[in-house]
């Protein structure tokens, strides 16, 4: 069963969780006014539930100085009123702070064993003295059992074993079936951002040089249960066996910014897993060079390495770790960025890979003459290795795109969003993380401000070239373009009026060069903003296209009225402007190649 999470503005990890210590209320509130909520937050959440998502998890923090899994707002009045939701509601990992309150707001499910105090037997006894109603109660146990008939497909008492710890039977998860999405989800995760006169596919190179800590495998993966590091995808970092412990009980924790004893495959957190191998960049590289006849020369050890100057290239491999549960200290770290430069400095055909979990800033060495390629790689799983050398040797050409701005510096994001808020003296235990920027973020925000990026949102190159044709734009004439939506059911997903079909946008993109690759056409939208704030520019569809060399293929989007609308927090409705929607189709927010608009009046 698919679960969405974590429920709603959960954009802070530190002090998400109440201190374990007794020193008082110290979860973060994410504070944001009702127009931001439905038009950022709230947004994928509304997707997951017409898609029909079974559960949706509350985040630990509070919305508006009111814990999410005890919020009647976001729980009873948005989840299942508003998006018509009709799965379960969950709390994440003893997320249940409260009893009653918690279950007359919304919540059906509450996960963990510290907080059960709350509910055990109490929920008879809130029924039995009028402070629970009956009805309420039957809600809940109707949607959970609901969701066993709609989603399982086993029988109970199978699966997963009560304690790993203990003899049990071995359970396998791994279904080969599976191996062909594994490994083209790792493929498609890389996003090539520089190739300097086609340093890349690489052509038969007789000398490699590997370089940098995240080439190799970490030297252990021991998956022991319990709040262990390699179960939580701390296997290449270097801290102590009850850091992640400590994070639970919300210490004070520094998380190292880079995982120096090993290739990154995953983040760190509750939803790592224990890979069954790992395949490095490492390992498929020696692969390679035994199919080829390459040579190859590696130190993953030294930030200053020697160079063997008959190298054709010299691949960096490097990464940026993040993690549940503790934020980011920067999104770059120093080492990792001597390390390039130094081998830059003698290497005039320098590869970099980075494996990153999030945003990693590259200007300390994008622009050096001799770093030809870069490839943002993100966590690719257990197929990390095969997937990168499938890309390098150009057995398949890179797809990925951006799914964020990568920037110039850190502060061009907005100095606010950079540092988590604590508690202070002003707070007193109850620090207070105010969305003030609005639905200003990303590629929105440094667009409004007109701050250049590095490599914008939608971007990644590919090993050839697309054109782009034929913008068509179509209205519909049988959906109402009235301000308000016309009267229509509320179903899972919200009123159905919103998913109707105001417009259609449709382009032709032709690969004009001489290699086989997949473009991914984007299609941003500006909505008129004379009386309603809203981005000049915004994404609100994509589609991936494969296609050979002289190719052609159509591209479709259909422009719903949610698309189309702005929140109104006065009306409490979703509205739709009259003025001109201009309309753009191309390769990033940035690089719009065909443009167009319509008018509602």
């Amino acid at each position: 069963m698919a679960v969405a999470k974590h429920y709603i503005a959960n954009e802070q990890e530190t002090n998400r969780i109440p201190s374990s210590f007794g020193l008082g209320n110290a979860s973060v509130s994410s504070n944001l006014d009702d127009k931001t909520i439905h038009e950022l937050y709230l947004w994928p959440f509304q997707d997951l539930v017409k898609a029909g998502v079974g559960a949706v998890m509350c985040s630990y923090q509070r919305v508006n100085n009111s814990y999410s899994c005890q919020n009647s707002k976001i729980q009873n009045g948005l989840l299942k009123t508003e998006l018509g939701f009709q799965g379960i509601s969950m709390t994440d990992w003893d997320a249940l702070y409260t009893g009653i309150a918690a279950a007359n707001a919304g919540l059906d499910l509450a996960m963990g064993v510290s907080k059960s105090v709350y509910w055990d037997g109490n929920l008879t006894k809130a029924v039995n003295n009028g402070t629970l109603a009956q009805s309420r109660l039957d809600d809940m146990a109707t949607r959970i059992v609901a969701a066993w008939y709609r989603f399982a497909q086993f029988e109970p008492g199978t699966g997963f074993p009560v304690d790993m710890l203990s003899p049990h039977q071995t359970v396998s998860g791994m279904l080969p079936s599976s191996k062909r999405t594994i490994f083209q989800g790792a493929v498609e995760g890389h996003v090539l951002v520089k190739n300097v006169n086609k340093t890349l596919p690489l052509k038969a190179p007789k000398i490699l040089s590997l370089y940098g800590y995240d080439g190799p495998a970490p030297s252990r993966s021991y998956p022991r249960g319990g709040t262990s590091k390699y179960m939580f995808g701390y296997e290449s970092v270097s801290v102590a066996e009850d850091f992640v412990y400590g994070f639970y009980l919300q210490k004070a924790l520094t998380l190292p910014q880079a995982a120096y004893n090993g290739t990154l495959i995953a983040g760190g957190g509750s939803s790592s897993v224990s890979p069954a191998y790992i395949s490095a960049p490492f390992d498929a590289f020696q692969e390679r060079a035994r199919r080829d006849g390459t040579w190859l020369v590696w130190d993953f050890r030294s930030q200053d390495p020697a160079y063997e100057a008959g190298s054709d290239a010299c691949l960096v491999f490097i990464n940026e770790f993040a993690a549940e549960g503790v934020d980011r200290a920067g999104l770059a770290d120093a080492w990792s960025d001597t390390l390039v430069l130094n081998v830059a400095a003698k290497c005039a055909n320098t590869i970099v890979v980075v494996h990153n979990a999030g945003v990693r800033l590259v200007d300390a060495w994008i622009e050096h003459a001799n770093v030809t390629a870069v490839i943002l790689a993100h966590l690719p799983g257990q197929d990390s290795g095969r997937a990168l050398v499938e890309l390098v040797y150009g057995e398949q050409s890179p797809s990925g795109r951006l799914p964020y701005t990568v920037a110039r510096r850190a502060s061009d994001y907005g100095d606010a969003l950079l540092r988590p808020v604590r508690p202070d003296n002003a707070t007193n235990y109850f620090p207070q993380s105010n969305f003030t920027e609005g639905v200003y973020t990303d590629y929105r925000a440094l667009r409004a401000r007109a701050t250049p990026p590095r490599f914008a949102f939608g971007f990644g190159l590919t090993y050839t070239t697309f054109a782009y044709a034929s913008l068509s734009l179509s209205l519909s004439n049988a959906t109402s373009t009235s301000f308000l939506p016309p009267p229509s059911p509320v179903r899972e997903g919200g009123e159905a009026a919103l998913w109707d079909v105001v417009a259609t946008v449709g382009a032709t993109i032709t690969n004009t060069g001489d290699v086989a690759a997949a473009e991914v056409a984007q299609l941003y939208v500006g909505i008129p903003n004379d009386e309603y704030d809203a981005p000049a520019r915004q994404l609100r569809g994509f589609d991936k296209v494969p296609l050979a060399p002289g190719e052609s293929a159509a591209v479709a989007f259909a422009l719903t009225r949610r698309d189309l609308s702005v929140w109104d927090a006065g009306r409490q409705r979703w509205v739709l402007p009259r003025g001109r929607f201009g309309v753009g189709v191309g390769a990033s927010v940035e690089d719009v190649r065909l443009e167009g608009g319509f008018v509602l009046e």
